[in-house]
């Protein structure tokens, strides 16, 4: 499995490398580092790319850490029926900062 994410991970970061800050696998689970104010195209490319298809978000939660300027991760957990794969995707935003609402995308 972990060939396979690596596999993937690449892949997306070829395909939107300016819309990522990086791919990372760890612990047997891919994670994308999305930049907030591109998590809508990020989402969109990783609903409907035919390699990914993750076209279902399975959870969405936040994550404070006090300590940094961004204090939020904005964390997504994605899956792919097709692929048998969940991915994780997060973005960090500042205090009094907004990220677009995903539900365009996952309604």
């Amino acid at each position: 499995m972990t060939d396979e994410l690596k596999e993937l991970g690449e892949h997306i970061a070829a395909s939107i490398d300016s819309d990522i800050r990086g791919v990372k696998t760890a612990f047997g689970e891919l994670t994308v580092e999305a930049r907030a104010d591109r998590i809508i195209p990020v989402m969109q490319f990783l609903r409907d790319d035919t390699l990914c298809r993750f076209l279902v978000l399975i959870d969405l939660c936040g994550v404070d850490y006090p300590e940094r300027s961004q204090r939020f991760d904005v964390v997504y957990h994605l899956l792919s029926l097709h692929n048998n794969l969940r991915i994780r995707v997060k973005a960090c935003v500042g205090e009094g900062e907004a990220i677009a609402s995903v539900t365009p995308i996952y309604p």
